[in-house]
């Protein structure tokens, strides 16, 4: 352990050595947006729908989430108390032990439509359902909610926060139906290790259905994508902002605050991500909850302060959905940049999510995919709102729409500021806004902020290194060259540009969406044998107990 924390800290000292260079920051961005320009638009390739430009990606991840939404019977509604009862662990018994051995009913689970059921190796895991859960919101519960929404905003107005809203509820289903296939077809090493996610569902399940080259190709195409994800949407945006934030709130001035900074980030993310998921997990289970309740405590306070005008605001927010402001793009618009900031926020139908929740500890596959659910609701739903609502009341001032700043797509993700017509984008917005209702809160957000964008990047150094051992094999060699190359990636965030890592961040958690929508449309069936299989052993639990045929309590 120790050698491996030197040879990090011996990697930083020449990055440190180059950082004393006048303008570092500036050479690393103009060597890096070229590629992250062209990369975004070949993923953000669009198609002319009814006189709009839609990208095929947004209609694709849209179409999916509503099939699984109806498919299922809006899972998000109908199964919300079963998930919330799953993480509280009232079903673990069974999920540890099986029902048929806890409760002799063999004959429950003989029916010919649930009789695909998982391999024992699925009575395996590494983390809790609670841990996982964590892990997962850690990666998505992070500045796709401070800086996201504000980039929504100053692109789509008031009115993107409703379609971000619709698009997390939608995506409630669709991260259902991945993070249960994520379980149902992973690999258990032989010390008990979990590999799992969607390059494995795609390569076993489609050999199942006898398609096992085209599983094949697109589990490769996934993880290749997934290690270009993390290391832009789950690692560079992160540290980009955390960078920013830091610098503005301590005035530093120079062109290579962004490298000292990524530097200072690669070391600590460098230490926990050594430990593996188990101990990324018990950071996460403890980084979570304090930096989410700091998070919405702090929104609730600015909400209450401003409780008159919250009937202004959501009027704002649904008039801008379906009327938009001027120069915005027109409804399709503004649809587009809510659905596009959302999927960046929760990452429903890209897949990530479903390689963390893959490690949880259960024989039912489905008892993970209704945890999973919850990600978006607390993602999107209620973080994102709170967000959006914050920097909507700081922008009406209690009675005009436009008293603060103006709404804009003409300056990338940037509004501008109408007392002094400077243009700021971000987290700044964010920050901006808390600050007018709880002074000096931007010292609290930092915190906040940085403990968002450190979670996110361990979680995704995960995402990343599973879909790197699945091209390259499980060895201690790959495993240290992949970190090695995502805490390279810190710092090259920290020192480029917004626009620059956005493009490219963007567009590589999006581009995850093509193989992963693919392999679920093909087998969603598989899904609902799992959660009939699950569903059916909490009734025979319920049964049970009724009856007082047995004492469940001795199998907890």
């Amino acid at each position: 352990m120790k050698k491996k924390i030197l040879s990090l800290l011996l990697l930083a000292i020449p990055m440190l050595s180059f950082a004393q260079e006048k303008g570092l920051d500036e050479q690393v961005n103009d060597a890096f947006m070229p590629f992250a320009t062209w990369w975004e638009n070949l993923v953000l390739t669009t198609v002319p729908i009814a006189g709009y430009n839609i990208p095929f990606v947004v209609l694709l991840l849209v179409l999916g989430a509503t099939f699984f939404t109806i498919y299922f019977k809006f899972p998000g509604i109908t199964k919300f108390k079963t998930a919330i009862n799953t993480v509280r662990g009232k079903y673990v018994d069974i999920e540890k032990h099986g029902v048929d051995k806890l409760y002799n009913n063999d004959e429950a689970l003989a029916e010919e439509d649930i009789a695909d059921t998982i391999r024992d190796e699925s009575a395996h895991g590494e983390v809790s359902h609670f841990q996982a859960l964590a892990t997962a919101v850690s990666g998505t519960v992070g500045l796709g909610n401070i800086a996201g929404v504000a980039v929504a905003i100053g692109l789509g107005g008031p009115g993107a926060t409703f379609w971000m809203v619709v698009c997390g509820l939608l995506g409630m289903s669709t991260k259902f139906v991945e993070c249960t296939l994520g379980v149902k077809y992973r690999d258990v090493g032989e010390d008990g290790t979990i590999y799992g996610g969607p390059m494995y569902y795609l390569s076993k399940g489609f050999r199942e259905i006898g398609f096992g080259t085209a599983g094949k190709v697109l589990g490769v195409i996934f993880a290749i994508l997934c290690v270009g994800a993390s290391f832009g949407g789950g690692n560079a945006f992160q540290s980009n902002q955390a960078a920013v934030q830091i610098s503005s709130l301590f005035n530093l001035q120079g062109g290579s605050n962004g490298v000292i900074i990524g530097v200072i980030l690669a070391i600590l993310v460098g230490i926990v991500i050594i430990g593996g998921i188990k101990r990324i997990a018990k950071i996460t289970e403890k980084i979570v909850p304090f930096m989410a309740g700091l998070y919405i405590v702090a929104s609730l306070v600015i909400i209450f302060a401003n409780f008159t005008d919250i009937g202004f605001a959501f009027q704002l927010i649904m008039d801008g959905a379906f009327s938009p402001m001027a120069g915005l793009g027109g409804l399709v618009g503004v649809l587009i940049v809510g659905f596009q900031r959302a999927a960046f926020s929760n990452e429903a139908g890209a897949g990530s999510a479903a390689i963390a929740h893959s490690a949880v500890r259960t024989k039912y596959p489905a008892s993970e995919g209704v945890v999973a659910l919850l990600e978006p609701f607390i993602d999107t739903v209620v973080i994102c709102t709170m967000t959006a609502l914050v920097i909507i009341f700081f922008n009406i001032n209690g009675t005009d729409a436009q008293s603060v700043f103006n709404y804009t797509a003409q300056h990338g993700s940037s509004v501008i500021l109408n007392s002094t017509g400077e243009t700021i984008n971000g987290v700044d917005l964010t920050s901006m806004a808390f600050d007018s209702v709880i002074p000096h809160f931007s010292y609290v957000l930092t915190i906040a902020i940085v403990l968002f964008a450190f979670s996110t990047m361990i979680s995704w150094s995960y995402y990343g290194l599973q879909s790197w051992k699945y091209l390259f094999g499980k060895g201690k060699v790959a495993d240290m060259t992949y970190k090695i190359l995502f805490l390279i990636f810190v710092v090259i965030g920290a020192a480029a540009t917004l626009d620059a890592v956005i493009k490219f961040s963007d567009a590589m958690i999006l581009a995850l969406v093509f193989p992963n929508m693919i392999g679920l449309l093909f087998l969603f069936p598989k899904v609902r044998q799992e959660m009939k299989r699950y569903l059916g052993a909490i009734s025979i639990k319920k049964e049970a107990i009724q009856d007082g045929a047995i004492d469940v309590t001795k199998h907890m």
